[in-house]
């Protein structure tokens, strides 16, 4: 059984501005996003969206099981998934994937890359983004706000 976890909408508040399904909403608008830059060829798009994308999931999993070693932008939330021994380690991998995964770099004049390097940031964003619902679905009273009002 869930503990009981009450959301409390702060728009001036990094992470509270959003109720955690509202961040799982987000995220999955970013993601589509990210794919639809791979699609145009545009590999530093594509991999930035995924990187957001996973980071705002992860925000909503932040509101239901706050954790400060997760750091408060999503680059630190993907870092320290991967090393968090809580998680399955699929979702550690994931995490890894978009952890080590850098954007093509200007300073090289060509850079190897394939459709299955974009697939694979893409389909660890999922993956994060799965994680980050099945944590916020164990929570489903953090969707009322402090006046009992669903707050998504």
């Amino acid at each position: 059984m869930s503990a009981a976890v009450s959301f409390v909408r702060d728009t001036d508040h990094w992470l509270l501005k959003l109720s955690p399904s509202e961040w799982i909403r987000a995220a999955t608008a970013e993601l589509r996003r990210a794919e639809a830059a791979y699609e145009r060829r545009d590999p530093r798009g594509g991999l930035a969206g995924a990187k957001r994308a996973a980071g705002m999931a992860l925000n909503g999993a932040l509101i239901v099981e706050p954790d400060e070693s997760w750091g408060r932008t999503y680059v630190d939330h993907i870092a320290a998934i991967a090393r968090d021994p809580r998680v399955p380690e699929r979702v550690r991998e994931a995490g890894r994937e978009l952890s080590e995964s850098a954007p093509p770099s200007p300073a090289k004049l060509a850079m190897l890359r394939s459709a299955k390097t974009d697939a694979r940031a893409l389909e660890a964003t999922r993956d994060l983004i799965a994680h980050a619902y099945a944590v916020v679905a164990r929570y489903p009273d953090a969707e009322r706000d402090d006046a009992g009002e669903d707050a998504s």
